[in-house]
């Protein structure tokens, strides 16, 4: 987790602690039911796996594998039907409604496709938002803004608003929104799909340094480009963990190869399912 240090405005401290569970997913299922109960769809069957302290863990799967419903659970938008998920060894599917909004504040950072920004408020005001609600002090927002702009070089925009900006500048801003609370997790969403190439490579850059900084990160996409960033890649098939790649010491270009094998075999069919 990234904590930017309130003292010193210049730089973000890194605090490095002992490799931990994290996200821990234990024999998770979903099924939805239709208006008449008479058809069930399996979204989820049986899904089990953790996430490390500071890991950047890619999940990929065709359209309608599942890895939205599990996006959403891991979110708190939605519960599953079985089984449970943990954060930091706390069940957050058993979170009462009215403790959900402020677990997300305190706990999580998201990051859409579509930026999800208001145009009614400035690229400033849209980074603070969540301290807003959270009720924190302006001289404690700037403190910890200051750092985090330098660092995504969005501090010349910053009394803009979002309909003034580029794409690019605008996921630049809510990653600062996603990162400015201290998240324990960030959970971006096709960060990369409504962004041009080079918009996107620079937003992979940026979420590989905030990686090493110590941020872990779970990303849901459907490009291989944007998957061999990450340190490891989990791929879904009609709910199930089809199988899961690591990078190791592999380079981008290894590791989009074994993507792109392994997406291969999905789509025929001829792997094993296997998570090891």
């Amino acid at each position: 987790m990234i904590i930017l240090d309130d003292l010193n405005f210049t730089k973000v401290k890194i605090i490095k602690e002992e490799t931990m569970i994290l996200l821990d997913v234990k024999n998770l299922s979903k099924v939805y039911t239709t208006q008449l109960g008479f058809n069930k769809v399996e979204a989820l069957v049986d899904v089990s796996f953790s996430v490390n302290q500071g890991e950047y863990i890619a999940i990929m799967g065709e359209s309608g594998s599942g890895k939205t419903t599990l996006l959403n659970i891991l979110a708190t938008i939605d519960k599953p039907t079985t089984g449970a998920v943990y954060l930091k060894k706390n069940n957050v599917s058993k979170i009462k409604s009215k403790h959900l909004a402020e677990f997300r504040r305190k706990n999580l950072g998201f990051v859409f496709q579509d930026f999800n920004l208001l145009d009614t408020l400035s690229v400033e005001d849209n980074i603070f938002l969540p301290l807003v609600l959270a009720g924190m002090q302006y001289e404690q927002m700037h403190a910890r803004l200051k750092p985090l702009v330098h660092m995504l070089g969005i501090e010349d925009i910053l009394k803009k608003y979002p309909y003034e900006i580029s794409g690019g500048q605008k996921q630049r801003t809510a990653v600062a929104r996603a990162l400015i609370t201290n998240p324990e997790l960030v959970l971006a969403d096709e960060p990369t799909g409504a962004l041009d190439s080079k918009a996107s490579e620079d937003l992979l850059d940026i979420f590989e340094d905030v990686n090493t900084a110590g941020q872990t990160i779970l990303m849901v996409t459907h490009s291989i480009k944007a998957a061999a960033h990450a340190n490891r890649v989990l791929f879904i098939k009609d709910g199930m963990i089809f199988n899961q790649i690591y990078r190791g010491h592999e380079s981008d270009e290894a590791m989009y190869k074994k993507i792109s094998d392994t997406l291969t075999l999905l789509q025929t069919g001829d792997a094993i399912y296997e998570v090891s």
